[in-house]
């Protein structure tokens, strides 16, 4: 059940820059569910110098290093 969200789900960054990210959970039966793995994944890599704005998700699927963090969520 895909009951976690991230807005905006992908996009690029400027060297240097952030950005904010909002998470939200859809209703659920708590307690009813189990919530054990209740996780958001994040992957992120570096792109070539002049490459599009526009996110591709073709650059998680190449040869560079994808750099990928586990955020669990606790009840």
């Amino acid at each position: 059940m895909k009951r976690l969200g991230v807005d905006p789900p992908c996009g690029v960054l400027d060297p240097k820059k952030a950005d904010l990210l909002t998470v939200s959970c859809n209703v659920f039966a708590y307690g009813q569910e189990d919530t054990n793995n209740d996780r958001i994944t994040d992957e992120r890599t570096n792109t070539a110098d002049g490459a599009v704005k526009q996110f591709r998700r073709e650059w998680l699927q190449e040869d560079g290093m994808v750099r990928r963090k586990n955020l669990s969520i606790d009840p």
